[in-house]
């Protein structure tokens, strides 16, 4: 685990940027649990990961807020869930299926609506905080569950330093 303050958008999307080159260089086929409150900046990170990812510059990366999951045409495919509407309610087998393939980039906005039992086994957290009262921006907390996430994690850290 390891922290990372973010002083505007800019800063958002080269962490994002940052992260499509770990996703590269590590394990393509990552799940990236974004937790935090409305206007964090979790859609603003999700951009920039995607428009820095092979294809990603084709793609229209928004909020999934309506339709709870975008597929983008990058390569790897990115898969990105938001799970907002979802509170109290579990995802049906359609959003399971692409949850747990396996076979792309994953990207889950609001994670805590999906429910603990429904997550990867695999996954990485990045945790929103507002920043300290004597800093602009935010501050993220970054772990990993698993051991493909540890080893994402390690190649994002090296590439932040």
């Amino acid at each position: 685990m390891f922290s990372v303050h973010l002083k505007d958008t800019e800063a958002t999307l080269d962490l994002g940027r940052a992260m499509a080159e770990a996703l590269i260089k590590a394990s393509p086929y990552q799940n990236i649990l974004l937790l935090g409150e409305l206007g964090a900046g979790k859609t603003t990170l999700a951009r920039g990961l995607v428009r820095a990812l092979p294809g990603g510059d084709k793609a229209l990366v928004s909020s999934p807020s309506f339709n709870i999951l975008n597929l983008y045409p990058t390569k790897p495919e990115t898969a990105h869930f938001d799970f907002y509407r979802l509170e109290n309610q579990g995802p049906d087998e359609f959003l399971l299926e692409i949850l747990h393939a396996g076979d792309r980039v994953v990207l889950v906005e609001w994670p805590e609506f999906l429910g603990t039992s429904f997550r990867p086994e695999s996954f990485v957290l990045v945790k929103w905080r507002p920043g300290q009262t004597n800093k602009a921006g935010r501050d993220l907390e970054i772990s990993a569950n698993g051991d493909a996430a540890l080893a994402y994690l390690r190649v994002l850290r090296a590439g932040l330093i």
